[in-house]
């Protein structure tokens, strides 16, 4: 039988396995203290810079006359404050566009060689492998609002190399509309006065309820948000997606990923989620959304290949364009007997 949870709060019911299933899924806790740390103390920063610089040295070589060669000290300097560097006074979303296209173009920047100055891009993300960033989460993220000496403080925060790629605000199921609350509360944090020093560098942004969800870009009208379902070509795909969500679900963590999550605040809640691992627990449709768009593969590729700017707005992908795009170049990478399938997408604007 299972136990009755301790309370309804967010944390409870939403917020600790939302970060359980992250967990599993390769994202590192952080402490919102460990986090404060790597973001020097201060609130008004929210890149991760030691986890930044030290990721920008791992992925990035120079490659030249057959040598791999380091970019120098001041060249990793130069990146991280050209991404610290964000033209606000532009507008929210040409601002958002500047840190993507840093993001997914690089920084291009002069380095020596022999004696020989060349041009050389710097990248921030390995696109290509996904494996090689490192993945981390952190919860209560306190951020200073624009010209005030309050905060506000977002429920979860995703991070790639150091880079905040996700805003998550986690509702508890039995409050009034609260997927309506988690939307507007993300659509309040977007305001002039509010905090979009974080949402500038965001690509998705997610509202949770346990059995309710949503997801958007930055700068996305609340009309807009979106539901997300996974497609499958045979019946047989589905059952082995259920069985992996499910399997994924009630893996346990090891101790020290319990021990760094249930240190602080949520120490007075471990018992119950320490019981719960005796029980087989149900899929979600949070556990379904983090899954399917916040694993780390599904969102390097959600990112870099289906994001657009249109006409002054940022605009994400839907789950029906997702899987057509990728059913396309599938039909159209092979040929038989010579030829390549045709077909249709059929689609209602």
């Amino acid at each position: 039988m299972l136990m009755p949870t301790p309370s309804f709060k967010e944390d409870h019911i939403s917020q600790i396995p939302a970060l359980q299933l992250l967990l599993k899924l390769g994202y590192h806790y952080l402490s919102p203290d460990a986090a404060l740390q790597y973001r020097g103390h201060k609130t008004a920063a929210v890149l991760l810079e030691e986890i930044l610089r030290e990721q920008l040295k791992k992925i990035n070589q120079i490659q030249f006359k057959g040598q791999f060669l380091p970019f120098s000290e001041n060249n990793i300097a130069v990146a991280i404050q050209a991404l610290k560097d964000v033209p606000m006074q532009e507008g929210y979303i040409h601002a958002s566009q500047y840190v993507y296209d840093l993001l997914t173009l690089g920084k291009a920047v002069e380095q020596s060689i022999d004696g020989d100055k060349k041009s050389f891009t710097l990248k921030y993300i390995d696109w290509e492998k996904w494996e090689n960033n490192v993945f981390h989460v952190t919860e209560e993220f306190a951020v200073l609002r624009a010209d005030s000496k309050e905060h506000y403080r977002p429920d979860l925060v995703l991070f790639v190399n150091g880079i905040p790629f996700v805003v998550i605000e986690c509702k508890r199921p039995d409050i009034k509309e609260p997927l309506e609350q988690a939307i507007s509360q993300n659509l309040r944090n977007q305001q002039e006065d509010g905090i979009r020093s974080l949402y500038v560098y965001s690509q998705m942004i997610l509202a949770l309820a346990v059995h309710q969800a949503r997801f958007a870009t930055t700068g996305t009208e609340k009309a807009f948000w979106s539901k997300w379902q996974e497609k499958f070509i045979t019946p047989q795909q589905g059952k082995e997606y259920q069985a992996k969500l499910e399997k994924l679900k009630n893996k346990q963590l090891s101790k020290d990923e319990k021990a760094r999550l249930f240190d602080d605040r949520f120490k007075y809640v471990r018992y119950y989620f320490d019981q719960l691992e005796h029980e087989k627990v149900e899929v979600t449709l949070q556990d379904e959304f983090l899954y399917n768009l916040c694993r780390p593969e599904r969102l390097l590729d959600i990112i870099h290949n289906f994001i657009v700017y249109e006409a002054g707005e940022k605009k994400i992908t839907r789950y029906q364009q997702y899987f057509a795009i990728k059913k396309t170049i599938e039909r159209v990478r092979y040929m038989t007997g010579g030829k390549r399938k045709g077909g249709v997408i059929w689609h209602t604007q």
